[in-house]
């Protein structure tokens, strides 16, 4: 029998590896991945790009609402490719900025539940398993320390052809405030749920933090009767 196709919530800060891992899951399992820090980076760059006021919470929700976005491995929005331009320290702020505004986070969760709510996805983001699908077959946090996050993401390869690459401490720096404002931000804040498997990446390879969700997966599709294990 044909296993169940499941909804993999992968959430944690910045440089847990939560894109490396979300990734190969998905093309392990055949699943789709969905990124949903990148809608909030395209709509931030839309934003910007239109001039739009940031701060303005209601003016970028309808910038959301109104942008044709898909996230299947490239990012585009309204037609243009923004899977490189989106992954640069500007955005990193301009993203932080908008994804505290309650009405975007309303627009763009509903449009993740679409994506997901058929199964066979892995979403990846810090309010999956608390928020956009609560109830999620498998629920991983990934983490690592401050130091090991700061280092991936300076060495990060997606980032290499930016123009403002940083130094390590501001890199770190950078991250720490990103930590801050997902954390207390009022609506959706980065949160470790209960039923969570937690997973610290500090020194692991990809392919061992892999093979442990993997496990999880298993053990979700071996305890329904009559499903195929991973």
């Amino acid at each position: 029998m044909v296993a169940r196709r499941l909804i993999i919530a992968i959430d944690g800060p910045s440089g847990a590896g939560k894109g490396t891992v979300a990734r190969t899951i998905a093309r392990r399992l055949g699943y789709r991945h969905v990124d949903t820090g990148a809608m909030y980076r395209a709509v931030a760059w839309l934003a910007a790009r239109d001039g739009v006021d940031l701060q303005d919470a209601d003016a970028v929700a309808r910038v959301a609402d109104t942008a044709a976005i898909e996230v299947n491995g490239t990012i585009t929005i309204n037609g243009h490719d923004v899977t490189q331009t989106i992954r640069t320290p500007a955005i990193d702020r301009a993203a932080a900025i908008v994804a505290r505004h309650a009405p975007v986070r309303a627009v763009l969760v509903r449009r993740q539940r679409a994506h997901g709510e058929q199964g066979g996805v892995v979403m990846e983001g810090r309010d999956i398993g608390s928020v956009v699908f609560p109830q999620a077959d498998v629920k991983v946090y990934l983490d690592a320390t401050p130091e090991e996050r700061a280092r991936r993401r300076a060495q990060d390869g997606s980032r290499a052809n930016s123009q403002e690459v940083a130094p390590l401490e501001a890199v770190a720096q950078a991250l720490a405030a990103r930590d801050t404002s997902d954390s207390t931000r009022a609506v959706s804040p980065l949160t470790r749920v209960n039923d969570a498997v937690y997973i610290d990446t500090t020194g692991l390879a990809i392919d061992d933090v892999v093979a442990r969700v993997l496990a999880v997966v298993g053990v979700r599709l071996g305890s329904d009767p009559g499903q195929t294990q991973v």
